[in-house]
Order: structure tokens, then C-alpha cells, then sequence
């Protein structure tokens, strides 16, 4: 039996955030330290249906984490037709649906996997927040009524629910495994990955989509002593602490059995060591409290299945509530787990938390912790701890194992980097996940020789006897949309990926990944080259004109020009056969490019003085 027969591998990642529109995005600005909450204007407030009494509030928190692309378009922007939706079903579903649904998609993608063609069943697994905007702005609404504006029971049975979303996804991106909602308060999305890796284990699914969304709209009151924030910011374990400032977002992640991993195919983000879920129960000092001994009792559970003493962590993604009371169990929670481990020494874990750069994403705050833990232990970096100036006196910082970087650095000791993620939920509701930096890529067929002189050839090595070398030097990079503005910008978006890469990417990856891990589309192109500044100069010229791309050459080889005429003529191209004895595995590239528009319905106070209704 392998020691990674019971890990589950994190193959796909996706997200949007505040400040960043994809994973690249979000990890630079946590890698950096930078402040991605967002100062709202009255304009922007009003917009989002923030009505005059409240503005009036001195108390009204002004601050909050928006999406990129305007505080309304970046939650109110959705590509309907992508999913099949008309602009009226889309302006009336929860804009938490539609966040996940892009996610979702751009997860699979990443995964190199189209549910379409994947031998296997998908799970899906979400959670989410309540949705705000059925309450504030469909709710009584005649403009959001369907036949009798007063029968809102009939609008309850299909439109708020949290429960409906991943049968939503299941029914749209077509996948056949359990659909599950999963409703923990803050800690849904983590507990929805505890789950589904739970349920790959159990073989209850082949591959699973889990995460979440939620979009917080500008409305919460600060409070001395309370929850809120005053300014939005989230300072957690700093002396300033003053409360959880929140935003919105979404993140998915896909899930493999690490046994079933293709080593020749598959890439892997991150492992899942261990992962466990409990409740405070009742020893605590109200409903609403958090409790000590729970929030250790899973960081010990999860540590135990994954088999690793707590001193092995160099990075703890905690949950970081930013009220005294929150940060001083979570951290008392963490000192008696570590001690009950034996002595450790002093900033042998770094302590962060994304909430400090993005806010409180409420039911999204655990994925988008989960894929700031996955990008830290890829890349062995410790990221800055933004809103972070002097520790808190109360929290015992100072005499512990854990340390908060004010700067991005590098892991804090050798070895397999290993890091915690934990999410606790208002009411009690605990999750906490252990990863693992992913195994070295076993060997696999290498990329082929660039036989083209330009600055940055070198030549491949050998392959290995066993394995029987490509036959050819080009690559086929199939791609396809659902319109050609889409399709152009695909091109486009690839293109650049090739220019930025440099030499290290290789050509046969990115087409392995075209032509196995993307949903099939009814617009499609085709470019064969043999380096990536090559391609990106026929994406260019592609993207710019209405062709489908330039025929292959005489000696990229028929196989190779049998195959794109095949796919530019709409068929079901067997990439199967074509891709056999050619080398490649799933590599990251550029997500589909959605193309949003908006989809909102005005509140009921706003429909005389604006022009409401979906768009």
C-alpha cells in the first residue's frame, strides 16, 4: 500500500476575489501584503441598493471587499449564454450561483478535465451565504414577480435557496456524481472540501468540485466591541484589532484520489494529508462564542489523520476573526495543541490569514484559505500579513511556536512543507485542513526537441528506452468558444500566456491540455507550432481576423493535419488515439474568457428614480 493511498490531490484551482480575478492574481496580492479592501463611494452605495437612512448611519460600515470590475458589475456580470441561461432567469438568480458557476467551470479547466468526456462521476460539494440579493432586491419586488407578484411562496420553491446550487451545477456543467450543499456559517466551504474528499475516499465519486461563493453587499453596522470592523479592515491578531470587515468572492477546487492520479498526465497542486470536522457543543460561553477546547480538538484530529506532529507546519492559515475574544481562543486553541506535542521552537510556524488582505467572504472565507495554503506550500512562500503592526498583548505570541511575517519569506524550515487551514463557523461549526507540497512529477515522456534555433532552445534529453519517442516536433493547440469575440479573446489570452512564460513552458503541455481538459464549443481554431513565440505570433494573427487559424504545413505530418481538419470542421475529434504516443501533462493556462454582462434587478426603493430590471 502507497503512504498516498488515502491523500486526496488538489488537481484544480479557481477563484475570484477581492482585488485579483483569478488564483495568480489573489496569490500576488497575499504574497505582497496588499490591502484589497475597498473604500465604497455614496455612488457605489447607493448603486448596490444602500437606501438614504442607512448612508445617513454613522455607523454604516463604508468599507468592504468588492469584486474587480466595479463594486455592481463585479457581482451584477455574468455569461449567461455560456450556461444556458436567458437574460431573465439569470437576472433573477442568486449572484452567488453565478460566481460558483465560473469557478466551477475554471476549476475543471484547470484540472484538465471536461465533465463531458470524463469517464467517471463528478461531485459537486458548495456552500454559501444567505442570499442577499432574493432579500433586498427580489423579495416584494413586482419586477422580480412571475404571475401573481403576492404568491412569493411560489418564488421560495426555486429561487433562494442555498440548496439548490450544486444540483444547479451538476445540471449545467453536466455531472453525475453527488450534489451537495453543505451550511456551516463561515467554516461552509472548508467543511464542503472535508466532505468531498470524504466522499472520495469513500468512493461515493471518481473527481469533486468543492467550495463556495458569497457576496456580501455594503450594509453592516459597526458596534464598539462588536463584530464589524469600523473601517472594513480585518486586523487580525494585531493590537488594533477591532473586528471582521467583509466581501465577497468565490473559489473551487477539484479533488482527486491521489491513487487514481495519472503520474504521466495528471499535474497536482497540493495533497490533502488530513482533514476533520467538529462542533464547539455547549462548552462555551454563548451560542454565538467560539470554544476553546473544539477548535483544538479538530486541529488535533486533523493533524493525527494525516499523521504528522504539529511541529512539522510551517504555515498556519488560520481563520483570524479579528475580535480579542475570536483570536484569543483560536490562538489558545493552537497553544494547547502544540504543547501537547512537546516543547517547539519559537517562529516554527508562521501565522496568516487571507481575511487580513481580502475581508471575511463569510461561507467563501474557507476555499479562499484553502487556495492561499495551496499556493504557499507550491511555492515554498510564506506571504505577507497584511494589517499587521504589533501583536496583540493578550494573545501570547511572544512565548509561542507561531510568528506573523510582516513581509513575504521564505518556508521556515526544511523538509516537505507541510501548512494547516482552519475555518470556524458562527455557531460552532469547526473545519480544518492539513496539505502537503505535492511529490515530485514522476517522469514522463519529455517535451520534444526544439529543433528551431532561437534564444532559448536547448535540447531535450533522451527518453527512456521504455517509452517510444514522439513522432513529431509540432504541436496542434485546438481551441473553441461559445461565439467568436469569445473565441478571439481565448486566442488572445493564450497568446500573451506564451509570451510571458518563457522557455520553461512546454508546447507539447499546453496542447495536451487544449485538446483533453476544455469543454467543446461550437467555435473553433486550430494553430500547429513547434515554439511557443511561434504560436503566440498565429494566435495573434487568428484573434485579429475571422479565420480559424492557417492549414498546418506539409511537415507537421498528416496525423497532425488530419486532426485539425477534423476539429475545424465541428467533429467529435478522437484526441485519444492522436494524443497517445505524444508527450504532455495538464499545465495551467488561461481561464475561459467570460463574457459578463449584467444581470440585476434594482431594489424596490430604487425603481422610480433608476432605470431597474435586468440588463
Amino acid at each position: 500500500m502507497s503512504e498516498y493511498d488515502d491523500r486526496i490531490a488538489v488537481i484544480g484551482l479557481a477563484g475570484r476575489f477581492p482585488g485579483a480575478d483569478s488564483v495568480p492574481e489573489f496569490w500576488r496580492l497575499l504574497r505582497d501584503g496588499v490591502d484589497a479592501v475597498h473604500d465604497y463611494t455614496d455612488g457605489e452605495l447607493r448603486q448596490l441598493g444602500v437606501g438614504q437612512g442607512l448612508l445617513d448611519d454613522p455607523a454604516l460600515v463604508r468599507s468592504g471587499g468588492a469584486l474587480p470590475g466595479g463594486a455592481l458589475d463585479g457581482i451584477a456580470g455574468f455569461d449567461a449564454e455560456l450556461f444556458g441561461f436567458d437574460a431573465r432567469e439569470a437576472a433573477l438568480l442568486d449572484p452567488q450561483h453565478r460566481l460558483f458557476l465560473e469557478s466551477a467551470w475554471g476549476a475543471l479547466e484547470d484540472a484538465g478535465c471536461d465533465p463531458q468526456r470524463y469517464d467517471g462521476d463528478v461531485g459537486v460539494f458548495t456552500g454559501i451565504s444567505t442570499n442577499r440579493y432574493f432579500l433586498f432586491h427580489l423579495l416584494g419586488n413586482p419586477e422580480a414577480a412571475d404571475g401573481d407578484p403576492d404568491d412569493w411562496e411560489a418564488q421560495l420553491a426555486i429561487r433562494p435557496g442555498a440548496e439548490y446550487l450544486p444540483a444547479r451545477v451538476a445540471y449545467r456543467l453536466g455531472l453525475r456524481g453527488p450534489a451537495i450543499a453543505v451550511q456551516t456559517a463561515c467554516s461552509s466551504s472548508l467543511t464542503a472540501v472535508c466532505v468531498a474528499a470524504q466522499s472520495l475516499l469513500d468512493y461515493g465519486c471518481d473527481l469533486a468540485v468543492a467550495g463556495g461563493a458569497s457576496v456580501s453587499l455594503p450594509r453592516h453596522r459597526h458596534t464598539p466591541g462588536g463584530l464589524v470592523s469600523p473601517d472594513g479592515r480585518t486586523r487580525a491578531f494585531d493590537a488594533s484589532a477591532a473586528g471582521t470587515g467583509y466581501g465577497s468572492g468565490t473559489g473551487a477546487v477539484v479533488l482527486k484520489r491521489y491513487a487514481d492520479l495519472d503520474p504521466d498526465r495528471d499535474r497536482v497542486h497540493a495533497v490533502l494529508r488530513g482533514w476533520a470536522v467538529n462542533n464547539d457543543g455547549a462548552h462555551r460561553a454563548g451560542f454565538a462564542a467560539p470554544g476553546t477546547d473544539g477548535q483544538a480538538a479538530v486541529v488535533a484530529e486533523a493533524l493525527a489523520r494525516a499523521g504528522v506532529s504539529p511541529h512539522e507546519l510551517g504555515y498556519l492559515e488560520a481563520h483570524g476573526s479579528a475580535t480579542v475574544l475570536g483570536d484569543a481562543i483560536e490562538l489558545a486553541a493552537l497553544h494547547q495543541v502544540w504543547q501537547a506535542a512537546g516543547p517547539s521552537p519559537a517562529g516554527s510556524c508562521a501565522l496568516g490569514t487571507a481575511k487580513a488582505n481580502i475581508g471575511n467572504l463569510d461561507a467563501a472565507s474557507g476555499i479562499a484559505a484553502l487556495v492561499a495554503a495551496v499556493r504557499a506550500v507550491t511555492e515554498g512562500t510564506v506571504p505577507a500579513h497584511a494589517q499587521f503592526h504589533e501583536p496583540h498583548p493578550g494573545l501570547g505570541l511572544e512565548s509561542g511556536p507561531f510568528t506573523i511575517p510582516r513581509v513575504r519569506g521564505p518556508w521556515p524550515h526544511a523538509g516537505s512543507r507541510l501548512a494547516g487551514v482552519s475555518s470556524f463557523g458562527l455557531g460552532g461549526s469547526n473545519a480544518h485542513v492539513v496539505l502537503e507540497q505535492a511529490p515530485s512529477p514522476t517522469p514522463h515522456t519529455p517535451p520534444t526537441p526544439d529543433t528551431t534555433p532561437g534564444p532559448h532552445t536547448t535540447p531535450a534529453p533522451p527518453p527512456p528506452p521504455s517509452l517510444k519517442p514522439p513522432p513529431t516536433d509540432w504541436h496542434l493547440l485546438p481551441l473553441s468558444a461559445h461565439s467568436p469575440a469569445a473565441l478571439a479573446d481565448a486566442c488572445d489570452r493564450l497568446a500573451a500566456h506564451l509570451e510571458s512564460a518563457g522557455p520553461a513552458l512546454s508546447l507539447a503541455d499546453v496542447a495536451y491540455t487544449l485538446a483533453v481538459g476544455r469543454r467543446v464549443l461550437p467555435y473553433r481554431a486550430a494553430v500547429a507550432a513547434r515554439r511557443p513565440a511561434e504560436a503566440a505570433e498565429v494566435l495573434r494573427r487568428v484573434a485579429a481576423g475571422p479565420q480559424a487559424g492557417p492549414p498546418p504545413p506539409d511537415e507537421a505530418g498528416g496525423e497532425l493535419r488530419a486532426a485539425a481538419d477534423s476539429w475545424l470542421r465541428g467533429e467529435s475529434t478522437d484526441w485519444t488515439s492522436y494524443l497517445k504516443d505524444r508527450p504532455g501533462r495538464v499545465c495551467t493556462l488561461p481561464a475561459h474568457p467570460f463574457r459578463r454582462r449584467r444581470h440585476w434587478i434594482d431594489p424596490p426603493d430604487r425603481r422610480a428614480t433608476t432605470r431597474g430590471g435586468p440588463a
